[in-house]
């Protein structure tokens, strides 16, 4: 009955409405012909009224009770009888603009998504008991001779005992959201679905690491394809020869979702990527990103400045924008103007004016910086540096009264001066602009529920040039693995970070062109802590593991 029954029960046990105690009993009572909220209905004080009620907060819509609710008859002519029980739904109230329809899951994203193409109208989705809706569904529509059979586990509707169609699309609609549900709940940040020479591949990236997932039957692999593209809204269903880009918008319970889709024709046929960018990441305040307190206050120092350019450097996947708008969500107040420029907007930041980098219409990163300047901003965002011209730009408005982020690719913070200079930038404007430059990498957080005590290996020690007198009084942990974290021992990722501080006696460095070595060792003298060091803290403070320091700073030169 409900698209994601394991979560609907976890919510159930968090608002108090079952134990855990419940939950298992439950389970082991559970016989095949029933579902464990059916059980635990039956068994439990639990009622029809608790579980809408509970769904209705967690999707955000309102809860009705239909048997207390005047419904005219002639709505039923807006949902056919096929798709009132195929989607569990009754109509409830027509204004001439939206339909509002009564559903038993507001987390079935099928409904969502489908039953308003279908229908043809804006919908307001409402919850109602399942009893109420079947109810009402056998009293709306029984002049209809609504019939009902089961064929293959998908359920099959005709009227006046006529065949109907079977739609079969149904299955590839189930399929792919069941594929977005379970990356979704899994907290993936990309879904890759792979053709290879006789099957569909499905793997998810989970804090950094792809996992196999599922497996598809290579038949499917065009309807999965199409089913996408048509979500997205602007990708080609008939062209399979050139890449295309596209994007979903999806709303799991209180969660808006955005969905970045890139297809890739291969040998085996079309590749479909999807980046997940659940905008709770916006939320991200400076500490659950990584930052110890003493960096943190370091940090929002350089956030408080006037004017001059903050730089966040690393590879492609280790957090740059997600620490870009952690830092806009800190200094983003009523008396500021920001406004940032991005390729693409990845997501919607309230308060903030943000541009679109669009190449095809002449609107780059440089142009859109220029006319931004017009706008008068007191703080400016620029996805990335990528040119001179972008970062002559960047540099003018830094050192005419504006604060300035952006983003380089560079393996440590010190080469960010070296890049700036190799793509045309003046020794003399890079030491007046810059302000600080922000290296980071991301590692896994060992999970807090399995995390054990553990030892450092020998060869650990000497990978990270730990003695014994440093880890004496640590708080080591390793990873174990539990039902909470996928049996992996990590659950969700952190920053380790690499701040180069630009005081006076740097700025005569940069403009005496010394090397990046110079600069990195001088750095160290004056107290810049390395990624390596930073990781290694966090090792000691049992938050991360050493194999993965020793991993993310294999470009460490200390």
């Amino acid at each position: 009955m409900f698209s994601n029954e394991e979560y609907l029960v976890q919510l159930l046990v968090e608002a108090g409405l079952v134990s855990e105690e419940d939950v298992e009993a439950a389970k082991g009572s559970l016989t095949v012909s029933e579902t464990l909220i059916q059980r635990l209905l039956s068994q439990t004080s639990l009622s029809q009224e608790d579980v809408a009620s509970t769904l209705a907060i967690n999707a955000g819509v309102d809860f009705v009770s239909i048997k207390d609710s005047e419904i005219d008859p002639s709505l039923v002519s807006q949902v056919s009888a096929e798709n009132a029980q195929r989607f569990m739904c009754i109509p409830m109230q027509d204004d001439g603009i939206t339909l509002q329809v009564a559903i038993a899951d507001p987390l079935n994203f099928e409904t969502l998504d489908s039953l308003p193409m279908i229908v043809g109208r804006e919908i307001i989705f409402v919850c109602a008991t399942v009893r109420d809706i079947e109810n009402h569904l056998a009293e709306l529509y029984s002049a209809e001779g609504v019939i009902t059979r089961k064929e293959e586990g998908i359920t099959v509707t005709t009227n006046d005992g006529e065949s109907g169609n079977e739609r079969d699309d149904a299955p590839i609609i189930r399929l792919v959201m069941h594929t977005l549900t379970e990356a979704m709940r899994m907290r993936a940040s990309d879904i890759h679905i792979e053709p290879l020479e006789t099957s569909v591949r499905i793997r998810y990236r989970l804090d950094g690491k792809l996992v196999h997932t599922d497996s598809h039957p290579k038949k499917l692999l065009p309807s999965i394809i199409a089913r996408l593209k048509v979500m997205s809204g602007s990708m080609s269903i008939a062209e399979k020869r050139l890449p295309q880009d596209g994007r979903i918008q999806l709303k799991m319970g209180d969660k808006d979702v955005d969905l970045r889709v890139s297809s890739v024709p291969s040998n085996h046929g079309e590749s479909i990527v999807m980046r997940i960018l659940d905008k709770t990441a916006l939320l991200l305040g400076l500490p659950e990103l990584g930052f110890f307190s003493d960096d943190q206050q370091g940090f929002e120092r350089l956030l408080r400045l006037p004017d001059g350019i903050l730089l966040v450097t690393g590879p492609t996947g280790s957090g740059k924008t997600t620490t870009l708008y952690a830092c806009l969500n800190v200094i983003n107040q009523p008396d500021k103007k920001i406004i940032t420029v991005e390729d693409p907007v990845e997501y919607e930041l309230a308060g903030i004016n943000q541009v679109m980098v669009k190449t095809d219409i002449g609107m780059s990163f440089a142009a859109a910086l220029r006319s931004m300047l017009r706008q008068a901003p007191n703080i400016i965002m620029v996805g990335e540096i990528r040119d001179a011209e972008t970062a002559n730009i960047a540099i003018n408005a830094s050192l005419t009264g504006h604060l300035v982020f952006s983003t380089l690719h560079t393996n440590d913070a010190p080469s960010a001066v070296a890049r700036l200079s190799d793509i045309g930038v003046k020794p003399f404007l890079i030491a007046s602009a810059v302000r600080a430059v922000l290296a980071q990498r991301l590692v896994r957080r060992l999970c807090p529920i399995c995390k054990q005590p553990a030892e450092l290996t020998d060869k650990e020690l000497r990978a990270l040039s730990l003695d014994s007198s440093r880890i004496a009084e640590a708080e080591i942990r390793g990873p174990v693995g539990c039902d909470r974290c996928r049996e992996l021992g990590f659950k969700g990722r952190m920053g380790i970070f690499e701040m180069f501080s630009v005081d006076d006696e740097v700025r005569q460095m940069i403009n005496s062109n010394l090397t990046t070595g110079q600069l990195r060792r001088r750095a160290r003298e004056l107290g810049m802590r390395t990624l390596r060091e930073d990781g290694i803290r966090k090792v000691l403070a049992g938050l991360t593991s050493a194999n993965e320091v020793v991993h993310a700073t294999m470009s460490d030169l200390d």
